[in-house]
């Protein structure tokens, strides 16, 4: 590690292969307005996040398979010390296998042979945005969250707040305990109605808890996030992709995934029982191919009209969770 000042902290890491931060840090991005995340250019990432030694603003630069990374903020080292894992060096693909009559999962290894799934190993950062995106299109999840951040989140540490850096105007996620005292009409005005914004409040009380859940078994983490009233399948795999770094965890309940998964496979968008059936011989893998397929596989057709936007109103709720 290098230090370039009291206020930076430098590393160079080069891994055994290369690194696809793209699609890695991507997965973190709430959509392309998100203040925690900022694409710079190919493999150039800015990342604001709250380490649980403070806030961080990590750059992220890489080629091939080394990766530079500049990090300010208290929680600088942290992150630094647990990019390896951010990038995917403990997951673990023994067993995976895709079928031959799976054609685009065969094409999409071929094609991707070195992607690896991330642990950010922070739960509450995934499980805050995961909530308001219950129910809702990406579209309305994604408004709520950067509003809701840029309100009642802080400034990103370092260049965040030079006019002239790339990073000006990041910001670091609320903590837990910010979120919980998030007024309702606030929720209300940034399209988060009373379901959404209940589940995560109440979520919030158990922030500390759920962070040990990445101490043991994925299945255990899945059913501590379960145990929580309006956390379902989706939430707990979602949290679970991003903060545990299981490969397992494949988005059921979603809109669209089961659809385009087994569009890809078998050529026909079906529902998450076929799906869950299709996916079988991938257990302990699911994800993975979600993942894969994501990257690389023909998309489907889309011939139904695109989803109305909700209001704060309510509405009916029948959907992930």
């Amino acid at each position: 590690m290098g230090v370039t000042g009291p206020d930076v902290r430098e590393r160079r890491i080069t891994f055994d292969q290369p690194v696809l931060v793209d699609a890695l840090i991507r997965a973190h991005r709430r959509g392309p307005g998100d203040p925690t995340h900022r694409r710079l250019g190919p493999g150039h990432w800015l990342r604001a996040s709250r380490t649980p030694q403070g806030p961080v603003l990590l750059r992220l630069a890489a080629v091939g398979a080394s990766v530079s990374a500049r990090a300010w903020g208290e929680g600088a080292d942290w992150a630094l010390d647990q990019l390896p894992q951010l990038l995917g060096t403990d997951d673990d693909p023994a067993g995976f296998e895709p079928r031959p009559e799976h054609a685009a999962l065969v094409l999409a290894q071929r094609r991707y042979p070195e992607i690896r799934i991330g642990r950010s190993a922070l739960v509450w950062e995934a499980l805050a945005p995961a909530c308001l995106e219950q129910v809702v299109t990406g579209k309305e999840a994604f408004r709520a969250f950067r509003l809701l951040v840029t309100e009642f989140g802080e400034p990103a540490p370092g260049p965040a707040g030079d006019p002239a850096s790339a990073a000006y105007g990041m910001r670091v996620p609320p903590t837990a305990a910010v979120w919980a005292r998030i007024p309702t009409w606030r929720f209300l005005a940034a399209g988060v109605e009373q379901r959404r914004s209940a589940t995560l409040v109440r979520a919030a009380g158990r922030a500390s808890a759920l962070e040990r859940t990445l101490d043991g078994e994925n299945r255990a983490a899945d059913r501590a996030l379960r145990s929580l009233p309006g956390i379902g399948p989706w939430t707990s795999a979602e949290v679970r992709q991003r903060a545990h770094g299981d490969a397992d965890a494949w988005s059921i309940h979603d809109y669209h995934v089961a659809k385009d998964i087994t569009y890809a496979l078998v050529g026909e968008p079906l529902d998450d029982a076929a799906c869950l059936e299709i996916l079988e011989p991938y257990r302990g893998h699911r994800y993975r191919v979600q993942l894969l397929l994501s990257l690389s596989a023909a998309r489907r057709p889309r011939r139904a009209p695109r989803m109305t936007l909700p209001t704060h109103t309510p509405y009916a709720t029948k959907g992930r969770s």
